[in-house]
């Protein structure tokens, strides 16, 4: 067999193996001019000849058709070589002159003059110089709050009608970094505030575990006692029922006795005893749509431990692997772990917790997985600066026939809050339904049943698709852009170490809370982006307003960008039982939103409700509703959340529960509710981007236009937040 070359050139043999067919198969042939000319004039004109074009050229040049087939293809090759080199010399070309262009710029930097003063600019060290400042600031008002609380307990009346000191005003930064407990209002907004000042929002502060301390082998073995004995306690707490949990009078929750649990599990004194330390314990149980084995391996991963609980969960990190299990088993796993936990508002500081997570199979189709605080030495640079320890907490997991699987959750917390909890919130807190045991598998249920929805092809009772999603695929990907929507939305609102919040003064005395970072995730618009958030009490039960929000009828009475125009929906995917748990396309009847479509996600269980939303623009949401992956579809999401007061209930059936055996569970929360609002506005796009007023003020009246319109849709008195 003769191989012929595409520029008049021979191929190189192949291996030879000593068989005389394979000898003949290595002679070169080099073609003729007048065949290469042919050959080339064809190539212009068709470069992927068929059958029969190869059979005339073969013919014509006196080529068998293989040497053809041959010839063209190795001209292919050479010619997307020749491109690619060409492509790479034109890269180059543009890297060199934006080098170029870069380093003129900062040369032209270095001269520049402050218009004002005419002094040159300030050297880096100015960021760090303003970085120690603000901490030194938060470290100072908490000390001034604490130190006002001791003095008005002596002069019998509080600091704030003491006669006031004369502010110093030093500079434009007034937008100072307020307490999350306080609840006065600063002065307005400044004309810039200088982004570097400000850290990106998901990004950790300098107490956050990034790199594993180093562990030693005794280091590692103290911890394996610990998770051992801490373990023993958890299933003690698990299984054993009076005098050690009994039930309220209230509302027939698990209440733990603390009596009885100091004589069950009497400790040494290892840890000081601080008489302001509260006490909050729950236990529940309940039945999941999952298996033992998947339950347990989404436990075991702190990534997908955040997926699971992203209304609860805003920071999870594994900081070091203790052991990784027997026998490729999560059986005698050990992590050491840090975590945040939050509620959905800007006004409840996040709880922070090193622990050790320790996984144990108690017999066949039965998993531990439980959590316990560990001390660090003081002198460490992992000690704790916050007062929050995690007893022998966690859940027991079953296997069910059915393939469920039955949870028994408890948590068992002491908490010495540096402040008080906002006003708005304390009830909720000190009530334990904000981070309780019944909190925690309630939204493990919900979870769960939306990944049943999830890896369902479809649910012809609930599902309408409106004929544009087709697929599966498509209403998978639909799902998954949902579920990253309301993660981007909770990590955004939440006060974890990464955001710093500032106060506002808005509209009728609406306290805005406003942060800002720069966004590079893919998945989110790159540049500068503007949170904005208030919390308001309304004297509406939440299933109300939830039902408020997710009317679509209703929509133009609270949503001021829609201009007063309906919408109409364009498909509705069911992921959940309840019919408010749902994933809506909406379109807007505005000219000025033609080319957009709203994602919407809505969902509500017995602990609260949220409403998210996005505009997508057309492209992007025909990519996801086609079965597309759509993690890089960028997303700035707004929306509600709505928590009860925490005011004593009624029984009901809301209908919103997705717990099948507890009675607790069926309830109306017939108190107020705790609406917080929150949006997103990218200010620009380029990342060195300072933030002025004008989009301070614009997010500030936006959110004053929508609490007034929800106030008034709803009825509700105009009261200060």
């Amino acid at each position: 067999m003769e191989y012929g070359s595409g520029g008049g050139g021979s191929q190189s043999p192949g291996e030879q193996d000593g068989s005389d067919s394979q000898e003949r198969r290595k002679r070169y042939h080099r073609h003729t001019a007048n065949q290469i000319q042919r050959l080339e004039s064809m190539f212009k004109e068709c470069p992927h000849p068929d059958e029969k074009q190869r059979l005339q050229l073969s013919r014509e040049l006196g080529l068998a058709p293989r040497q053809i087939k041959f010839w063209f293809q190795n001209r292919r090759t050479q010619m997307k070589a020749q491109h690619e080199r060409a492509d790479n010399c034109a890269l180059r070309a543009d890297n060199d002159k934006i080098r170029c262009e870069n380093i003129a710029i900062r040369e032209a930097l270095k001269n520049v003059i402050c218009p004002s003063c005419g002094a040159p600019p300030l050297n880096d060290d100015c960021y760090f110089d303003d970085q120690k400042l603000r901490l030194e600031n938060a470290h100072l008002k908490e000390e001034l709050d604490r130190v006002s609380s001791i003095a008005a307990k002596y002069i019998g009346r509080p600091i704030s009608q003491l006669p006031p000191v004369q502010p110093i005003h030093i500079s434009s930064l007034d937008l100072s970094m307020a307490s999350y407990g306080n609840q006065g209002m600063v002065g307005p907004a400044p004309s810039s505030l200088n982004l570097d000042l400000l850290p990106a929002a998901g990004t950790s502060s300098s107490s956050m575990p990034y790199h594993p301390p180093c562990l030693s082998d005794m280091d590692k073995s103290l911890m394996s006692d610990i998770a051992s004995n801490a373990m023993e306690e958890f299933l003690r707490l698990v299984q054993t029922n009076e005098p050690l949990w009994l039930k309220s009078n209230v509302d027939a929750r698990d209440v733990l006795s603390c009596d009885a649990y100091e004589r069950m599990f009497h400790k040494p004194n290892t840890r000081p005893k601080n008489p302001n330390v509260r006490i909050e314990a729950s236990r529940d149980s309940g039945v999941v749509l999952m298996n033992t084995l998947a339950l347990v391996d989404m436990f075991m991963d702190p990534n997908k431990w955040i997926q699971l609980f992203p209304t609860i969960v805003s920071v999870a990190r594994t900081i070091q692997v203790i052991s990784s299990g027997m026998m490729g088993s999560c059986s005698g796993s050990l992590q050491l772990m840090y975590q945040e936990l939050q509620v959905l508002s800007p006004l409840v500081s996040t709880r922070e917790f090193y622990f050790l997570r320790y996984c144990q199979q108690i017999e066949q189709g039965t998993w531990a997985v439980m959590d316990v605080s560990y001390d660090f030495p003081q002198d460490s640079h992992y000690a704790p600066q916050f007062r929050s320890h995690r007893c022998p907490s966690g859940c027991l997991i079953q296997d069910m026939p059915d393939g469920h699987s039955k949870i028994t959750w408890v948590e068992h917390v002491e908490i010495e809050d540096k402040t008080l909890p906002h006003r708005l919130y304390r009830n909720l807190i000190y009530s334990g339904m904000a981070f309780g045991a019944e909190r925690w598998l309630t939204t493990l249920q919900r979870m769960c049943e939306r990944l049943t929805y999830l890896m369902a092809t479809s649910n012809p009772t609930r599902d309408n698709l409106g004929g544009v999603i087709s697929s599966p695929e498509g209403k998978r990907s639909m799902m998954k852009l949902a579920q990253r929507m309301v993660t981007n939305f909770c990590a955004n609102i939440s006060t974890s170490s990464g955001h710093r919040w500032t106060t506002l003064s808005g509209l009728n005395e609406i306290v805005v809370r406003v942060t800002v970072h720069k966004s590079s995730d893919p998945g989110q618009p790159n540049g500068v982006v503007l949170s904005a958030a208030t919390t308001i009490w309304l004297p509406t039960p939440p299933h109300a307003v939830f039902n408020f929000f997710k009317d679509e009828n209703k929509r133009p009475q609270w949503d001021v960008l829609s201009n007063g125009n309906a919408v109409q929906e364009v498909a509705n995917i069911a992921n959940g039982l309840h019919p408010g748990n749902s994933i809506s396309v909406l379109r807007a009847f505005n000219n000025s939103t033609q080319n957009m479509l709203i994602l919407q996600e809505s969902c509500i269980d017995s602990y609260g409700s949220f409403v998210v939303y996005c505009p997508v623009d057309l492209p992007s949401i025909n990519l996801a509703m086609s079965g597309e992956d759509p993690s890089y579809i960028p997303l700035l999401p707004n929306g509600f959340t709505i928590l009860p007061d925490g005011q004593p209930d009624q029984e009901g059936d809301d209908g919103a529960s997705t717990s099948s055996n507890n009675a607790n569970r069926n309830i109306v929360r017939s108190g107020g509710s705790l609406v917080t609002i929150a949006f997103q506005i990218l200010v620009s796009s380029l990342p060195s981007a300072k933030l002025n007023m004008e989009s301070v003020t614009t997010v500030n009246n936006l959110i004053g236009s929508t609490v007034q319109q929800i106030k008034s849709s709803l009825s509700c008195p105009t009261l200060p937040s």
